[in-house]
């Protein structure tokens, strides 16, 4: 990592390996807008109460495995991921919830803090369209208790993700 990007990450509180990956992406002007909150932001709800704004507003990284490969979903905090569209999306035959060891091997962070982008390894990102519904979200940082806000249309493309819908429909 650079002198640079490891001052910025200080700096921000964001994790130095994600402060590289916004670096390395051209968004460095990210890490001026990463919060560091004293409190953790380790869920949707922790973080929505911290920034001050609405549980939607913020995107969640939910890693999965599908047929045991890691894939990554990235969901608005109000909503619940759907396994079973999950599966479809992906043509799996089955998928769970990763378990901590999994997401800290296949992204190099810990659940509570994984970024959208800037993992350790190349995983299939899926992106629920109702991300879309804002003109900011806000994202984990690398750690449980930084987040950054991000244009929705610009982290989707930043995240390689496709676009899919994969909440959970209420009946």
């Amino acid at each position: 990592m650079t002198t640079t990007a490891a001052t910025d990450a200080e700096e921000s509180g964001a994790h130095p390996r994600f402060a590289e990956a916004l670096r390395a992406l051209g968004l460095e002007d990210l890490l001026a807008r990463t919060r560091r909150f004293p409190e953790a932001t380790r869920t949707a709800a922790e973080a929505a109460a911290a920034i001050g704004c609405e549980l939607s507003r913020i995107c969640k990284s939910l890693v999965f495995a599908a047929d045991g490969v890691p894939v990554l979903v990235l969901m608005d905090g109000a909503s619940r991921v759907d396994v079973e569209r999950v599966r479809e999306v992906l043509g799996a035959a089955k998928v769970t919830r990763a378990d901590a060891g999994v997401v800290r091997e296949a992204t190099g962070y810990a659940i509570g803090g994984v970024p959208p982008f800037g993992h350790r390894t190349r995983t299939r990102v899926l992106a629920d369209r109702s991300l879309l519904a804002h003109d900011v979200v806000w994202a984990a940082a690398g750690t449980p208790h930084t987040v950054f806000p991000v244009e929705p249309k610009a982290l989707v493309a930043h995240a390689g993700a496709d676009l899919v819908d994969v909440r959970e429909q209420n009946a």
